[in-house]
């Protein structure tokens, strides 16, 4: 019994710290965060989180675990893939703005260990998804403009919160965003 108690006690802890560090990683970024700052928010000592954790690089590389969950872009409507995939990233950053996308964008640009990890992301779930709607030839190419497009509409949109794309509606982002996407998917 005693056993069960302490597995329970543990991982209610280790679930505190990455919400924690989750939290803080997306506010932050990685540079600026700090083992103190993601056990204070644990409310912990910065202790435990070495010991569950070992180091601040391996509880980002726990948090920072992404899936898009991207839709099958074969089953709709072929020319209408752009405004499917913005549509779906939308909402994608919209239901999880704290979670492990935000700490790879905000942390990508100063530390390379997240920007391998979004490197990672785009290369197991957008080039797959892009070469099954669009073939193999230049799927890499697609995969890196589609990605371009998207993660500069989340750093402007959700990061920066520059104001005119903040304040345009997402049907007209869609439009606009999946415009250009579709291009880039169809080559047309």
């Amino acid at each position: 019994m005693k056993n069960a108690e302490h597995q329970t006690k543990s991982d209610r802890t280790r679930a505190a710290i990455v919400a924690a560090a989750q939290e803080v990683f997306a506010a932050k970024g990685y540079e600026q965060a700090t083992v103190r700052d993601i056990a204070a928010r644990a409310a912990i000592d910065p202790a435990m989180v070495i010991r569950y954790f070992g180091s601040k690089d391996a509880l980002f590389a726990r948090v920072a675990v992404f899936d898009l969950k991207l839709p099958d872009l074969k089953a709709g409507d072929g020319n209408r893939i752009g405004e499917t995939l913005v549509r779906h990233f939308l909402s994608v950053w919209e239901t999880d703005a704290n979670g492990g996308f935000a700490v790879l964008l905000r942390s990508a640009a100063s530390n390379e260990f997240a920007a391998k990890k979004l490197r990672d992301v785009f290369a197991g779930q957008v080039l797959p998804a892009l070469a099954r709607v669009g073939g193999t030839a230049r799927a890499a190419e697609r995969a890196g403009l589609v990605s371009s497009q998207l993660l500069g509409l989340a750093l402007c949109r959700y990061v920066l919160k520059l104001p005119p794309v903040v304040a345009m509606p997402r049907e007209s982002i869609i439009g606009a965003v999946g415009k250009t996407i579709q291009r880039y998917v169809t080559g047309r």
